[in-house]
C-alpha cells in the first residue's frame, strides 16, 4: 500500500494522542491499528508495525519517568523475567491462537479493572506511604505478569491497563512509578515480539518510523502531564480510558 504525506502526518498525529493516552493510562494502540488497516495495511501487518512505534514510545516514557524520579529500579531482574518470558511465548504462539477468544477474556478483566479502580482505588491503586513488596515475596505476581506478558507479546492493545493492575495491585507501586515500570516491562515483551514479527517479515519500517516520531512525542507529553495530575484525576481516567478501550475493541 502506497502512503501520500497527508496520510503520513495522519497517522504520526494519531501515534501522538495514542502515545500521550498510553504513558498515562493506556489502549493507545485501540486507536493506531485500525487506522493502520483502515489506510491500508493488512491486520497482521499492522499489528506487528505498531510494536515499532511502541518501543520508540516506551523508551521516551521511561526517560521522561526517570528524569522526574519516578523510576524505581530496585526489582527490575525479578520483574522482567515473566513479562520477557510471556512475550516471546505470546508473540511466538499468535499464528497458533484465536485472537478473538482471547479479546473476550481479555475485556471482561479490563472491565473487572476499571471497576475495582474507581469503587475500590486502594485494591490497584495503593495510598501514597504504601510499602513496596518484592517480587520474591510475592508468588502471585510472577503468573500474572507471565500472562500480562504473554497477552502483550500476543496482541498488545490494551496491555498497558493490564499492567498497571499487576505491577501496583500485587507489588504496590504508587501510580507514577507504576506507570514507568509499566514501559519498561512493555519494553521488555515488545523486544521479544518484534523480534518474532521481523523474522516473519511482518513489518513495514517506513509507518514503524513514522509511527515512532508521534509516539515520542506523546509519550513526553504524556509524562508531563502525568507528572502534574492528582492520582484521584488519573484514577478517574484510568476508569473511563479502560471502558472506552473496552468498547472500541468490542466493535473492532
Amino acid at each position: 500500500m502506497d502512503f501520500n504525506l497527508l496520510s503520513m502526518f495522519g497517522i504520526a498525529f494519531l501515534a501522538l494522542i495514542a502515545g500521550a493516552i498510553n504513558t498515562i493510562a493506556g489502549a493507545g494502540s485501540n486507536l493506531v491499528v485500525p487506522a493502520l488497516i483502515l489506510f491500508g495495511l493488512p491486520a497482521e501487518i499492522a499489528n506487528a508495525t505498531n510494536r515499532v512505534g511502541i518501543i520508540a514510545q516506551s523508551s521516551s516514557a521511561l526517560a521522561g519517568f526517570k528524569h522526574y524520579g519516578k523510576f524505581d529500579t530496585s526489582d527490575l531482574g525479578l520483574i522482567l523475567i515473566p513479562i520477557i518470558l510471556g512475550g516471546l511465548a505470546g508473540a511466538s504462539a499468535i499464528a497458533n491462537i484465536n485472537t478473538q477468544h482471547v479479546k473476550y477474556v481479555i475485556l471482561g478483566a479490563m472491565i473487572l479493572m476499571a471497576c475495582i479502580t474507581y469503587f475500590k482505588p486502594q485494591t490497584v491503586l495503593p495510598p501514597e506511604g504504601t510499602p513496596i513488596k518484592k517480587m520474591r515475596n510475592t508468588p502471585l505476581a510472577w503468573p500474572v505478569l507471565f500472562f500480562v506478558g504473554f497477552y502483550g507479546g500476543l496482541v498488545q492493545a490494551g496491555v498497558g491497563f493490564l499492567l498497571i493492575g499487576a505491577i501496583a495491585g500485587n507489588l504496590r507501586y504508587d501510580i507514577l512509578k507504576t506507570n514507568a515500570l509499566k514501559h519498561l516491562c512493555m519494553l521488555g515483551f515488545t523486544f521479544m515480539s518484534l523480534a518474532v514479527f521481523i523474522w516473519y517479515d511482518l513489518i513495514d519500517w517506513l509507518i514503524g518510523l513514522v509511527l515512532s516520531v508521534g509516539y515520542i512525542i506523546g509519550a513526553q507529553i504524556g509524562v508531563k502531564l502525568a507528572v502534574k495530575a492528582s492520582p484521584s484525576n488519573i484514577k478517574t481516567f484510568l476508569f473511563y480510558m479502560t471502558i472506552v478501550a473496552c468498547i472500541a475493541a468490542l466493535i473492532s
